[in-house]
């Protein structure tokens, strides 16, 4: 059951990545009503794939399982400022984008 808290967190990190790319790439074709929405989307689907990282923790804390924690603790540190790293830059460049266009 706990093992889906990793499952779930890369779904969702692939979910805000993603919603942004699908936003720069829409930008010449269609309206642009929606994208602070899929920017939003984006950014809560980075907070809860962190979230889940946070929980997963947790849980091997609690279950004592130290080898696990100790040996994935450095690479979930890395994915998760990867991810939330990637994630600002894509919704910056989005926010600059639709707002250049806006203003003129």
């Amino acid at each position: 059951m706990f093992g889906l808290l990793n499952l779930g967190s890369l779904i969702l990190g692939l979910i805000a990545w993603m919603l942004p790319v699908v936003n720069l790439m829409r930008y010449k074709k269609y309206s642009h009503r929606n994208w602070v929405a899929f920017s939003i989307v984006s950014i809560s689907a980075c907070a809860i794939s962190l979230c889940f990282q946070i929980f997963y923790n947790y849980h091997l804390v609690k279950i004592a399982d130290w080898s696990a924690l100790m040996d994935t603790a450095g690479a979930t540190a890395l994915v998760a400022g990867v991810l939330l790293i990637v994630t600002i830059i894509l919704n910056a460049i989005t926010l600059i984008v639709y707002h250049c266009r806006t203003t003129k």
